[in-house]
């Protein structure tokens, strides 16, 4: 593994671990701040995990295009690989496996941090076919957008935009919007406001799948030529072959 590489798993890793721990803190934080008002727990829930995203995108983007989502990485590799740009196959795997580890470590550290039992898992269902249609229309907007964003030479407005997008997805689908297999699979590990079920998770993360499925297909009609930009998605950043880029 060459160096580049490894720091873009480094951030990759630490970025979804943030990202978790965001998400899953502060749950905790509302459920202890809100007892009684769902809707309440739910709005700080979703505000911090729109605040959280976009700094998390900022700091980790230059570095590995703060990703932190199988879905979004393996889009990337599919909409560029037949211009060599993107992902490379091998990347993919690698990022994932950073993705899912980092959504892990973030919700032990979660749990840490408010003393929440770390050995015990979810165990809060979210089953359903409306959840399951909740995850692809999150999943499938979320990549339209990143691809969007990057291809109208607008990547310097990902970061509020994924943010205020996940932060909007919390509303308006029934599943709260996770719309990441690494997080889904991480909050596994946190039996609080956040958690999910493990039998919960093989739904939620085929509905992502087909939602990134119908995101690529629907890029592809919008951007045709998003293929020359995938290197840029989320955010430009370093590549192994490429000098480091000029900060302006």
């Amino acid at each position: 593994m060459n160096g580049t590489l490894a720091r873009r798993l480094v951030a990759e890793f630490l970025g979804t671990a943030l990202l978790v721990t965001v998400v899953v803190g502060s749950g905790i934080a509302a459920q202890r701040l809100s007892p009684d008002d769902v809707g309440l727990q739910l709005l700080e829930n979703s505000l911090a995990t729109l605040l959280g995203l976009t700094a998390l995108i900022l700091m980790f983007g230059p570095v590995s295009g703060a990703h932190f989502n199988p879905v979004v990485s393996a889009a990337d590799w599919w909409l560029g690989r037949r211009l060599g740009t993107g992902l490379s196959g091998r990347d993919v795997a690698a990022y994932s496996a950073a993705q899912v580890v980092g959504g892990v470590a973030g919700a032990v550290v979660a749990n840490v941090m408010f003393e929440v039992p770390v050995a015990e898992l979810a165990t809060t269902d979210r089953t359903g076919v409306h959840l399951w249609v909740a995850e692809v229309v999150a999943t499938a907007g979320l990549v339209v957008l990143v691809f969007a964003l990057a291809r109208s030479g607008r990547g310097a407005l990902a970061a509020p935009a994924v943010g205020a997008y996940i932060g909007a997805a919390y509303w308006f689908t029934s599943s709260t919007s996770f719309a990441n297999p690494a997080v889904t699979v991480g909050r596994v590990f946190s039996d609080t406001f956040a958690g999910i079920a493990p039998a919960s998770v093989p739904g939620f993360v085929i509905a992502q799948l087909v939602g990134g499925g119908v995101a690529v297909a629907l890029v592809h009609y919008l951007y045709p030529q998003v293929a020359e930009v995938a290197d840029d998605v989320i955010v430009p950043h370093d590549h192994p072959a490429d000098p480091p880029r000029r900060v302006r």
